[in-house]
């Protein structure tokens, strides 16, 4: 059964309203930083370890296989975007995930990827 090129594909998003954007500036800029803390691979996989209940830098250096001083680089840049939060407890301090909306994000990422990977393999590419 042939199906039309179209029927198939999602909808495109919806173009700005003919003013521009109606979200301000400011917070276009703010969404743009968080979107460039989450930008790196290594602080995703943090995000997912994260996700997974609370880690000290010693084990998600250990996870990850980077440095304890590379991981807590990482992890100071997402506190100070609010995506992480740190408790101390005596010595070490725990880190875990600020807010679920942060893997919702991710997911919503990713499902996007997976329907264009199925588009392309249906359409081809472009």
């Amino acid at each position: 059964q042939l199906v039309e090129k179209n029927a198939m594909q999602p909808p495109l998003a919806t173009p700005c309203p003919p003013g521009g954007p109606t979200i301000p500036d400011d917070v276009l800029e703010a969404v743009a930083a968080h979107f460039h803390a989450l930008g790196e691979p290594t602080r995703l996989a943090l995000l997912q370890w994260l996700a997974q209940g609370e880690h000290t830098v010693g084990d998600l250096a250990r996870r990850c296989g980077c440095s304890p001083a590379h991981v807590s680089r990482h992890l100071a840049l997402l506190m100070r975007h609010g995506l992480v939060q740190r408790e101390q407890r005596g010595h070490s301090a725990w880190y875990r995930c600020a807010d679920a909306s942060v893997g919702a994000l991710c997911d919503g990422v990713c499902s996007h990827l997976a329907r264009l990977a199925q588009r392309q393999r249906v359409f081809g590419p472009n």
